[in-house]
């Protein structure tokens, strides 16, 4: 993140979020003894201005943010990654804090330090910093959870592939990039995330045929089987984060040439059951025109690690229908977030968005069932906001739609959770969600009939007293002096 001023307001901005309560102080690290979690913002900053005196610095905070997609770490997980980072990056021994966020859909963590070393009082060497980080956030994640990157070309570099350009498929669908080395035209590099990562001989790479063996065989049966079971609409996913990352809102330019892949429910299918992946092509990469069609496509086999050209599968019109529909890649990343288990509830999302936006929402096709299931600690926070909502109506992630046969789901928007409120709350309290007239009666009458109750007991109670006697016979007394004057006269 940008440096801003002397005043290190990084530490005032993380301190906003917790107090909010959207951010949680994680982790302080090699700050003395009298600055810990229990001293204000205000010390801590002046902390870190007063070892951070060089002239030749006017901007001596360092500010980063690590994020991961949706909620794939916890922030336990991501406190360990940023101190790791911090290690990587040759500021272990700096002072610094971090801030877990909760406020967007993506869990992240917020690192506050000073850029000048409070041993020597030099400023750390900031030089192709955003290079620097990218790698050693790699090292990081490859220490952590094994994820090696070398590792990862290595396998890819093993597939069978035909052409060059398969290659390059191959790689930029794993998230790396294939580019001519600057000194040796033999030579090719591959970076991710624009850090160079392996250079490889062009000469050397070992091209295999393009023959149809019995893997092509079978993947042709495959396809056959399942275009008749899901979805082939194709539609378009444009990704504008490049430019978004890149420049202020104001200066976006509308005609700037957003990335665009190709989605549908069958490749879908294909990729999670089989490790099939397809991938279209057309004549402007980066840009299509509205409606244009690609003119071809490439079947990645990772079950055997084969690369196809996909005519030699399955001609592409006899698998794939394409539209015109588009949706933008990170509000299509987030939909695939949602724990869709039925069609029923897939509508209910539709609704929701259209109700939040009816010019955005996506059609049928464009969303998929994945039946994916959300860990206990979302769906019980998930259940106590829903309940809390239906209390006060004051939630502004909760949101209740009614289905076509129905049917009431309740949907959070930023755990990106849908499910049937009754099991979210209980049968009981579904029922009172249903029937808030009788409820009310019920209320209203209550007080009427304890008065009742009340009334009826002091009436049996004045018919008891007035029926027993003194000496508890139960006869009128009146009566039994009757009976003492009529035996004295008959004397």
């Amino acid at each position: 993140m940008e440096p801003a001023g002397s005043g290190f307001p990084g530490i005032q901005y993380n301190d906003k979020k917790v107090e909010k309560g959207s951010g949680e102080l994680m982790l302080m690290k090699n700050f003395p003894s009298i600055v810990n979690e229990n001293s204000s913002q205000q010390e801590v900053r002046e902390y870190l201005r007063s070892i951070s005196k060089n002239e030749r610095v006017k901007k001596p905070q360092f500010h980063a943010a690590i994020s991961t997609k949706f909620r794939e770490h916890t922030k336990e997980e991501l406190t360990t990654i940023a101190e790791n980072f911090m290690d990587e990056l040759g500021y272990g021994n700096q002072p610094f804090i971090v801030v877990f966020h909760n406020d967007t859909e993506n869990h992240h963590v917020h690192i506050v330090s000073t850029r000048v070393n409070k041993q020597t009082g030099k400023k750390i060497g900031d030089s192709y910093e955003k290079l620097k980080a990218q790698q050693a956030l790699s090292r990081t994640m490859e220490k952590l959870y094994g994820l090696s990157t070398q590792e990862q070309i290595e396998k890819l570099l093993g597939y069978r592939y035909s052409s060059l350009k398969q290659l390059e498929v191959l790689l930029e669908r794993n998230g790396f990039r294939l580019s001519p080395n600057k000194n040796d035209e033999e030579v090719l590099d591959i970076l991710k995330n624009g850090a160079w990562e392996k250079s490889i001989n062009a000469a050397e790479l070992n091209f295999s045929g393009s023959k149809k063996d019995s893997r092509a065989w079978q993947l042709r049966a495959i396809l056959s089987k399942y275009k008749e079971l899901y979805l082939c609409k194709v539609f378009r996913v444009e990704d504008r984060r490049a430019q978004e990352g890149t420049l202020p809102e104001e200066k976006q330019n509308e005609n700037w040439k957003p990335k665009i892949e190709f989605e549908s429910e069958l490749q879908k299918k294909l990729r999670d059951v089989f490790g099939i992946d397809i991938v279209f092509h057309t004549s402007d990469k980066e840009a299509p025109a509205v409606g244009l069609r690609p003119f071809g496509y490439t079947l990645i086999d990772h079950k055997t690690g084969s690369v196809y050209k996909g005519s030699e599968i399955m001609k592409m019109n006899e698998l794939f229908e394409f539209t015109s529909e588009t949706i933008d890649k990170r509000f299509f990343e987030g939909l695939k977030d949602y724990n869709i288990t039925d069609e029923t509830s897939k509508q209910a999302l539709i609704e929701y968005v259209k109700r939040q936006n009816p010019d955005y929402a996506p059609k049928d096709f464009m969303l998929f069932i994945t039946k994916k299931r959300k860990n206990k600690e979302i769906f019980g926070a998930v259940r106590i906001e829903v309940k809390q909502y239906l209390k006060t109506q004051d939630a502004k992630d909760i949101h209740i739609i009614r289905s076509e046969e129905g049917k009431y789901y309740a949907i959070h928007s930023k755990l990106h959770y849908v499910g049937e409120l009754e099991q979210l709350i209980g049968e009981k309290d579904y029922q009172k969600f249903l029937n808030p007239a009788e409820n009310q009666q019920q209320v209203s009458v209550n007080p009427n009939e304890k008065f009742s109750k009340e009334l009826n007991a002091s009436i049996n109670d004045l018919i008891f007293q007035f029926s027993r006697s003194s000496g508890g016979s139960g006869k009128d007394p009146g009566e039994e002096e009757r009976k003492k004057r009529r035996k004295k006269k008959n004397r």
